[in-house]
């Protein structure tokens, strides 16, 4: 092994016992779940010891050729010996064995993500010594044939389902169904055919030596870090590859000893609703995985929560009553220490109960929202706090449609209401499937008899999961309600055939590529396509937002051009327009014909004559707007994208167009050669169609001046547009463009004897007009920072292009994030500070926003509060984010 960068690192951190080294504030270093053990250890709650290998063992693992540090060894047989003197047992020993878990643990929650290997220490010799202590040869051969299972797969890299098939051989063989059913001899059985499979697939016995066993786990759950599941899982979370994960080794306590014993999740408030009563699972006689991993459905802990379901089985509380009662305590101690809903693994063993892990409990947007503003009203956190516990991009999750309550509801089938909203597609049975008609724009419904940690890149392509098996604390669950999609599990009456493409419910057959609905919020399975309903954003939303608005400085516009945005961006909160893209309006069928014959005349005064056409169009679309807005400011960019876009581009459609519309054939397919660009982004478009046919920004400027005289005389408040020229480079282009825009309202507000204040500005999306903001900004009075078209000229990369191989500069540690989603901060994001900057030393009033994408990304948003500008837009569905977003920007700056 390499030696050890610094001799003296510390890489192993014990607990248990009543004591630790660490505590929760060194998440960084010892992951979430190794901290967290420290702190519930040091609390004197029952804890079973162990140890926590740290974050920087597995950085240097990665960073020294996946060999791990000189020091490492020693403090590993250090850990093992202390918990081996809290516990009286003996790693390896025949006949008083310690087993122990291997766990990973970045310092961000990534669950289902890594690599867990429980039981580890059995062996031929040591699965007769826990037969011996424990009395019950049964629970010892059990948790064997888990063992080798686990590790098989985990550390092997043997599949999982041929040890499956082969228990399936076996229950086959004595006729029964269920696990529980096996005796001793059984699983004896079943084990001797688990070693042979390995010793058959590797040419190699299963590993004997306790020792051998904990390396190989370690080194598992060290690589497990960079497995595609996990790679992917950070990718859309944000979490840096830099980070590594520790790794947790604690001695095991066994829920599968009987039926005094058991396992179980439980989230201290309902993570789907955020109603404050305990929310869980747990299943007698079982490990931990057989919970999460959804292959037998659990029980209910409380009465009430069984009572709602409708389960006929046992809940805890009425099952273990006096270990529910403790159980009850310790989680209500562990929310009030953290000041927060907690997740929390238990097991109990032989009637005594363990806590295995607690951690900040992943949540649905809607109980982000009641869990913060109730924990404020509880007096536990104070209202800023609640505005840095919900997660700005998790709003979205709120801002789209629900099943209409007077719709018809065919229902199929039901389930377990696993992760609320709900969902239209088409049924899918396969991940990979899943992902690629999701990339191509379908919707999709995954269905499957339970997910997996590898399902995850179809669960995200899906709009919405459904499961035959497992519970509410299912793999399916947990991450549908953390990334915001609709989940129904546990919907057994569901028969799936994958191979024949189809799955049956109460006698009705359905196969890929049918549509299905799902209402995730109860549970169901509905057939066909749904009404939805818009969310009404009021209560915990509502408050949570008021409580951001107070604080954040940053106002929060929206990209909006038609009557619906607008009226939409206003319902979430909108504080104007930021971006108004007049293009988009020249497409209407209504005036396409009159844009077409424009470009098509051969001189200024064909040209105004067709502009003529579209100026009372023009006109009424900012009348509209300017109505809806209500005397918000509306920024208002000028005609951008080059003319030939305008134009068809085959010549099927010019001669359908000439057709239609009675233009030549001839010209319109000689002026679409003519106007061919090999370069357009960077060609005949923005302001540079402004200096070379003035008239087509004359007659927009018109339109915007005539329609708030309009809405002005109608009593209406007074509008505020904000007139944006685009893809300026010079100070001398905007004089020019300055002097036009000036030049024509000023004749329009004397023709219609109405004073109206307007402003005039650019839009700031080439390198050189940032690096020469000074000059634009002696006539321009805003900047608008166009970061789409900025991040493309900064970088020279094409947004639409970009795709073909940004995933492998992502991939390969290059870009940490898609410059086009997370502004980038160091060029481009110096590029807004130096025009911010120079800008505001000629004009110290000149307002500042963007106006890109970037503008609902949270990261991004708190680049723009820290350099000081005005105002972000973004779309209308984003406003929400937006406004969050700003406001924990403002708390943290």
């Amino acid at each position: 092994m390499p030696a050890d960068t610094l001799t003296k690192t510390r890489w192993v951190y014990s607990f248990g016992g009543g004591g630790a080294d660490g505590d929760a504030s060194m998440k960084n270093l010892l992951g979430g779940k190794g901290a967290n053990l420290a702190e519930m250890s040091s609390l004197g709650l029952p804890v079973p010891p162990g140890f926590t290998v740290t974050t920087e063992a597995c950085v240097h693992y990665y960073a020294n050729g996946k060999s791990y540090p000189e020091a490492l060894k020693g403090q590993v047989e250090t850990g093992l010996a202390t918990v081996e003197k809290i516990t009286g047992k003996t790693f390896g020993d025949a006949k008083n064995p310690l087993l122990v878990s291997v766990r990973s643990g970045a310092r961000a929650s990534m669950p289902g993500m890594m690599d867990t290997v429980l039981n580890l220490g059995l062996n031929d010799e040591t699965v007769a010594g826990l037969a011996a202590l424990s009395g019950d040869k049964r629970f010892a051969f059990d948790s064997y044939r888990r063992f080798i299972q686990m590790y098989s797969n985990v550390v092997l890299g043997l599949e999982h389902h041929m040890f499956e098939e082969i228990l399936d051989d076996h229950k086959d063989r004595l006729g029964v169904t269920i696990d529980t059913a096996l005796s001793a001899d059984d699983w004896d059985a079943v084990v001797a055919d688990y070693k042979k499979a390995v010793q058959d697939e590797l040419g190699r016995p299963f590993p004997q030596d306790a020792h051998e066993q904990l390396w190989g786990a370690m080194g598992a759950v060290f690589a497990s870090w960079m497995n595609d599941r996990a790679k992917f899982y950070r990718r859309m979370h944000d979490i840096p590859e830099s980070w590594g994960t520790a790794v947790n080794i604690q001695s095991m306590v066994f829920g599968n000893m009987g039926e005094t014993s058991a396992t179980g999740v439980a989230f201290t408030r309902n993570p789907s609703t955020g109603e404050a009563r305990l929310y869980g699972e747990f299943l007698i006689n079982a490990q931990g995985e057989d919970v999460v991993a959804g292959i037998r459905t659990p029980q209910s802990l409380t009465e009430a929560a069984r009572e709602e379901m409708g389960d006929t089985s046992p809940s805890m509380e009425a099952a273990m009553p006096v270990v529910f009662a403790e159980f009850k305590a310790v989680v209500e101690k562990l929310e009030r220490h953290y000041r927060d809903m907690q997740d929390i693994e238990f097991t109990v063993e032989q009637g005594r109960l363990y806590m295995l892990q607690t951690r900040n409990g992943k949540r649905t947007a809607k109980a982000a929202l009641k869990i913060a503003v109730d924990l404020a009203g509880e007096g536990v956190i104070s209202r800023d706090e609640a505005i840095l516990r919900v997660e700005p991009a998790s709003l979205d999750q709120l801002l789209h449609p629900t099943i209409d309550p007077t719709a018809e509801r065919n229902v199929v089938a039901s389930g377990l209401p696993a992760s609320p909203g709900a969902a239209t597609g088409k049924i899918v049975f396969d991940a990979d499937e899943a992902e690629r008609l999701g990339n191509a724009g379908e919707a999709v419904i995954l269905v499957r008899d339970e997910t997996s940690p590898e399902d995850i890149h179809g669960m995200h392509a899906a709009r919405g999961i459904i499961t035959a098996r497992g519970g509410m604390t299912s793999h399916a669950a947990v991450v549908a309600r953390g990334m915001g999609r609709p989940c129904v599990s546990g919907a057994g009456e569901i028969a799936i055939y994958p191979r024949e493409g189809l799955f049956r419910a109460r006698g009705r057959e359905f196969r890929a590529g049918e549509v299905i609905t799902i209402d995730g919020s109860r549970g169901e399975v509905l057939s066909g396509s749904v009404t939805m309903i818009e969310p009404e954003l009021t209560g915990d939303f509502a408050i949570l937002m008021g409580w951001a608005d107070q604080v954040r400085r940053l106002k929060v516009r929206a990209n909006a051009e038609t009557p619906l945005d607008a009226r939409t961006a206003r319902q979430f909160g909108a504080e104007g327009i930021g971006l108004c893209r007049t293009e988009h309006m020249f497409f209407d069928e209504d005036r396409i014909a009159a844009v077409r014959e424009m470009i098509l005349a051969d001189d200024e005064a064909g040209r105004r004559t067709a502009l003529a056409k579209i100026l009372p169009m023009q006109r009424n679309d900012f009348v509209e707007l300017f109505n809806i807005m209500e005397g918000l400011p509306v920024t208002i960019r000028l005609l951008d994208p080059p003319l030939h876009e305008f134009l068809p581009h085959t010549e099927e459609d010019l001669e359908a167009v000439a057709l239609a519309t009675g233009l030549d054939a001839a010209k319109l397919m000689r002026r679409a050669k003519e106007l061919h660009e090999t370069n357009p982004m960077l060609g005949h478009r923005g302001c540079r169609l402004g200096v070379s046919y003035p008239e087509i920004y004359e007659m927009q400027v018109r339109a915007i001046v005539e329609a708030a005289c309009e809405v002005q005389k109608s009593g209406n408040p007074a509008p505020a547009p904000e007139i944006m020229h685009p893809l300026v480079a010079k100070g001398e282009e905007m004089k020019y463009l300055r002097e036009l825009t000036d030049r024509t309202a000023k004749a329009v507000i004397a023709e219609q004897g109405v004073e109206i204040k307007y402003s005039v500005g650019t839009m700031v999306e080439l390198p050189r007009a940032a690096l020469r903001a000074g000059d634009l900004a002696a006539t321009a009075e805003f900047f608008s920072f166009g970061t789409n078209d900025l991040t493309q000229t900064t970088f020279g990369i094409s947004r639409d292009d970009s795709g073909r191989f940004l995933n492998a500069y992502i991939e390969k540690g290059i870009f940490e994030k898609d410059p086009f989603v997370s502004l980038d901060q160091e060029g481009v994001g110096d590029l807004i500070k130096i025009a911010a900057e120079r800008g505001r030393a000629v004009r110290p009033d000149v307002k500042l926003g963007i106006c890109g994408e970037h503008g609902g990304d949270p990261a991004s948003i708190a680049f723009c509060e820290t350099i000081g500008l005005d105002y972000v837009s973004c779309s209308p569905f984003r406003v929400p984010i937006a406004r969050l977003a700003a406001a924990q920007a403002a708390l943290t700056k």
